[in-house]
Parts: structure tokens; C-alpha cells; sequence
């Protein structure tokens, strides 16, 4: 693959663009109702991340600490990778729960394993309950994590698609933000409902999940791969254009898709593992996916991520309430940022974020290096305070890209066929890289202090090359147009012209469903009801 390669748009684009319905989707009643569902869906990531800033929070309290005969090396390390433990444990299993039983079941069965992990962490007395219960978190998230930014990314509406995905990602940080500042509340009661508190509110958007689920529309890709396309042509009409399924848009969508998963069948009959590698298209889409996996991790964040109270001690910040109030802060901060940046994903470009988000990383992070060893041999309090607002400035540059982009970009140039596993893969890759950063870090922090730093500088400098060299620009493509854009040209133009060939836009005439089809259909909607 060339170096910077970037992409043109694609007839396709221009199509959507066309068919697009006038109007502020907030005037669009079915529209509303589309994006609550997807919020529902967006904040399985904010069970992640309120864990991430709950272990954080939870190793200030003393009440937490002398609970767990106070963990630290490589016991602190564990408490805190077993959760990823559980969830490389679950990793071989998801995809085919995706594949095989629908987007909606695994969510489901993810948030039901996290209910019980969080009552059992809640209830813990000693520290196997309490590693215990982490590994059962681990292993519901995986099921959920799977299969809800698939479930986003192929029920938005088509101009929604890009930023809603992106929101999946940076609802990590609504999360964290809860936990932030239920520890920074909750350190001041003086009992074990100091930890056990932020334990139980952990459960709360499982909670939500396991009761609405039910009700959630299914992805009509999934549909349309099983052969129910009644019931996929009906969740399209009724969600982006107010139930006619001969709105041209519904239309192209829909045999757009068709065409899609019909090629995609053609290549192979049946996807194995092997078929992630098996293409120079495949190669190439594996080659970006593990790297931005691995790079999201070991960019320096897991020391702030996992161990912000070790950070803050190299620079004389012991105070349990002050470490507390910057967390809280800093989590409320980096939400703005992955907002915003998401939601401007599709104007500004993809490569372009990540090669800023790259080149603000590696500068905010040297500085935090510097001004960490000023303070290790002189002390200076103007140095520790210049350590706080690099770590600001270092997660800003952060949340520009890897917040946002890493899950919307990883789902959008897969597709349908390698959809789930490829995004096993991923996350698969985030866990092996989660674990040495939860494991590997308090020990070297520990041991080296600030010099540490220095390890993550000369990455950071390997990740800005990566990227400039190998990242592709998707913006302002559809979802099966991204996909095969790593296939070659050819593929993109088929697929499109296929697609509106089918769907005979332009001369008045769509393509409906058979009689079997709406008899399918009408069994459906009887079971549901």
C-alpha cells in the first residue's frame, strides 16, 4: 500500500447524499426513537470506562486498600488485569455469538454476566471474591462490547452513521466520569461502602440494557444475511423514512446491502479466521486494525488510565481529595474533546485527526517527561503543576482520535462478511495490550519512576510513523462503500451499480418484497407480539 494513501469519494456517497431526507433529524419523530435505541446501545462503553476510573479511584481510599491487605506491584497489577483477563476469555467465543444469534442476544447475555460481577465485587470480603468478580465483568463486557458498536454503525441513518459510532467510544468517558466523582464522594465515608458504593452503581447500565433490549431493532444486515429481508426492508422504511419501504433511500440502502453480503458470498461461501489475512485487501485492513488496537493502549495513557495516584506521587501530589478532583476533572475534560472531534469526523477526515491526535501525543508527552524528571531533581512545585497541565494537553491530543475513531474506523472498513471477527480481533489485540499496561506498569513505575517516560516518547515517535504511512482516509463514504474500498475500485463501482440498477432509481419503479417475503414478515411481527 502506498504511503498516505488517500481515498476519493464514490458514486455512492453522491447517491446517499441525494436520497438523504431533508430536515433536522429532531423533527423526525422514528428518527428520535432511532437514536435512543442507539444510546442504549453507546453505553456499553460507559461501563468500560467507568471501570477504568473506578480502579483508579479506588486505590486512594484507604478503606479499599486495608480491605485488600494494600496491593501494590504486581498484586495491584492483577487486580487490575483480570478484568481484561476475563474478557481475552470470552474474545473466541463472541463473534459467533454475533454472527449466529443477532447483534441484540450477546448484548443481552454480556449485560446479565456483568450484573453478577458486580454484585459478587460489591459483596467481596476478600481478595479472590474481588478478582473473581472482575473476571466475570471482563467476560460479560466482551459479549456486549462486540456486538453494540456493530449494531450502531448498521442501524444508523446513513448520514448520522459516522458521528453516532463515533460516539460509542466516547461515551467511555461518561463512565469514567461517574466514577470519578462517586470516589472523589464517596472516599469521605468512613466504612467499606466507601468502594462498595461506586461497586454497585457499576451495574446501572447493564441494568438499563437488560430491561430495554427486548424492544431493540435488529441490525437489518444481520436480517438480510439470514435471509429475513422482509422483516430488514421493514426496520429500514420504519426508521429512516417513516415506514414507506418504497422511499428511494430505503431502496438503495437496502440493495446496497444486498449487493454487499451477495459479493461477499461470492468470495467465501463460508469465513473462517484464516479469511482475515487471506486477500492483500484483508491484509491491509488487519495491518491498521491491530496497529490502532495496540496504539490506543501503549501511548502512555494506561499510566493515567490505571495508575493517575502513582503519577501524581512522582511529583509530591499525595492528598487523596486533590489526586480525586483532577481525575474527576480530567475525565469531564476528555469527554468534551472525543465529543466534539467525533462529531466532526466526517468534515474533517479521518487521517487527518489521527496524524494530529499522533503529533500532539508525542509532543504534550515529552513535555510531561521533562517536567516530571525537573521535578525529581529539584523539587519545584512549578514543575509538578507544569506535569498536571501536560497531562491535560497530552489527553486532549489524545481524545482527538483514538477516543472517537478506533472503534467507528475499525467497524467501517470491514466488511459485513469479517464485520465480527475482525472486530474480535480488535479487541482481542486491546486486551493483550491492556494487560501488560495494567500489569507491567506499576512495577516499572515503581522501579524507574519518571524514566519510564522515556520508553513511551520513543513509541509515540514509531506510532506517528505508522500513521502517516499507513492510515487510509474513509470520510463521506457509506458503510459498504468503505468496506470495499480496500478491495479495489472495481469492487466499489459493482457494488453501487448493482445497487442502483436494482433498486431503478430515477424512473419511478423499486424493488418490493415477494409474497414469501411479507408472509415471512407478518410471522415475525405475530411472534414478537
Amino acid at each position: 500500500m502506498a504511503g498516505g494513501l488517500v481515498a476519493t469519494g464514490g458514486g455512492g456517497t453522491e447517491t446517499i447524499n441525494a436520497l438523504i431526507h431533508p430536515g433536522s433529524w429532531y423533527s423526525n419523530s422514528r428518527l428520535i426513537k432511532l437514536n435512543l435505541w442507539i444510546l442504549l446501545l453507546l453505553i456499553t462503553s460507559s461501563t468500560n470506562g467507568y471501570d477504568g476510573s473506578m480502579m483508579n479511584g479506588l486505590q486512594t481510599l484507604e478503606q479499599w486498600k486495608s480491605a485488600f491487605n494494600n496491593p501494590s506491584g504486581g498484586m495491584l497489577g492483577l487486580l487490575n488485569c483480570i478484568q481484561t483477563v476475563g474478557a481475552l476469555a470470552a474474545t473466541p467465543l463472541a463473534p459467533y455469538a454475533t454472527d449466529g444469534l443477532g447483534r441484540r442476544i450477546p448484548i443481552l447475555f454480556g449485560a446479565t454476566i456483568m450484573i453478577v460481577g458486580t454484585i459478587v465485587q460489591t459483596l467481596s470480603h476478600n481478595v479472590g471474591a474481588f478478582i473473581g468478580a472482575r473476571f466475570c465483568i471482563g467476560f460479560g463486557l466482551t459479549f456486549a462490547a462486540n456486538a453494540a458498536p456493530l449494531l450502531v454503525t448498521e442501524l444508523a441513518y446513513p448520514s448520522q452513521r459516522a458521528p453516532l459510532t463515533s460516539m460509542y467510544n466516547s461515551l467511555w468517558y461518561s463512565g469514567a466520569i461517574i466514577a470519578a466523582w462517586t470516589t472523589y464522594g464517596s472516599f469521605r465515608i468512613p466504612s467499606s461502602w466507601a468502594w462498595r458504593l461506586p461497586s454497585v452503581l457499576q451495574g446501572v447500565p447493564s441494568v438499563f440494557q437488560i430491561t430495554l433490549m427486548w424492544f431493540c431493532p435488529e441490525s437489518p444486515r444481520w436480517l438480510i444475511n439470514k435471509g429475513r429481508d422482509a422483516q430488514a426492508l421493514k426496520t429500514l422504511a420504519y426508521y429512516h423514512a417513516r415506514g414507506n419501504d418504497q422511499d428511494p433511500l430505503v431502496q438503495f440502502e437496502y440493495n446496497e446491502i444486498k449487493e454487499a453480503i451477495a459479493l461477499d458470498r461470492q468470495v467465501a461461501s463460508s469465513v473462517g479466521w484464516t479469511d482475515l489475512f487471506a486477500t492483500p485487501g484483508n491484509r491491509k485492513r488487519m495491518r491498521i486494525i491491530i496497529a490502532l488496537a495496540f496504539f490506543s493502549q501503549w501511548s502512555g495513557n494506561g499510566l493515567v488510565s490505571y495508575y493517575l495516584n502513582r503519577v501524581f506521587d512522582t511529583i509530591g501530589i499525595t492528598s487523596v481529595s486533590t489526586q480525586n478532583l483532577i481525575n474527576g476533572i480530567l475525565q469531564i475534560y476528555n469527554f468534551i474533546v472525543a465529543i466534539v472531534a467525533g462529531l466532526l469526523c466526517d468534515k474533517i477526515g479521518r487521517r487527518t485527526l489521527f496524524i494530529a491526535s499522533n503529533i500532539g501525543m508525542l509532543v504534550f508527552f515529552c513535555m510531561q517527561t521533562i517536567c516530571s524528571a525537573r521535578y525529581a531533581i529539584s523539587g519545584s512545585s512549578a514543575a509538578a503543576n507544569s506535569v498536571i497541565a501536560a497531562i491535560f494537553l497530552y489527553y486532549g491530543s489524545y481524545d482527538i482520535a483514538y477516543t472517537p475513531l478506533i472503534v467507528s474506523y475499525t467497524v467501517e472498513i470491514l466488511p459485513y462478511h469479517l464485520r465480527a471477527k475482525g472486530f474480535t480481533v480488535f479487541n482481542f489485540a486491546i486486551s493483550l495490550s491492556l494487560i501488560f499496561n495494567q500489569y507491567a506498569n506499576p512495577i516499572a513505575l515503581d522501579a524507574l519512576g519518571w524514566k519510564y517516560y522515556l520508553v513511551y516518547c520513543v513509541w509515540l515517535a514509531f506510532e506517528l510513523g505508522f500513521i502517516l504511512l499507513f492510515l487510509i482516509e474513509t470520510k463521506n463514504r457509506t458503510l459498504e462503500e468503505t468496506a470495499a474500498l480496500f478491495d479495489g475500485d472495481d469492487k466499489v463501482a459493482e457494488i453501487h451499480a448493482r445497487a442502483a440498477a436494482d433498486a431503478h432509481l430515477g424512473d419511478g419503479k423499486v424493488r418490493t418484497p415477494s409474497v414469501d417475503e411479507k408472509g415471512e414478515s407478518d410471522m415475525i411481527e405475530q411472534a414478537r407480539h
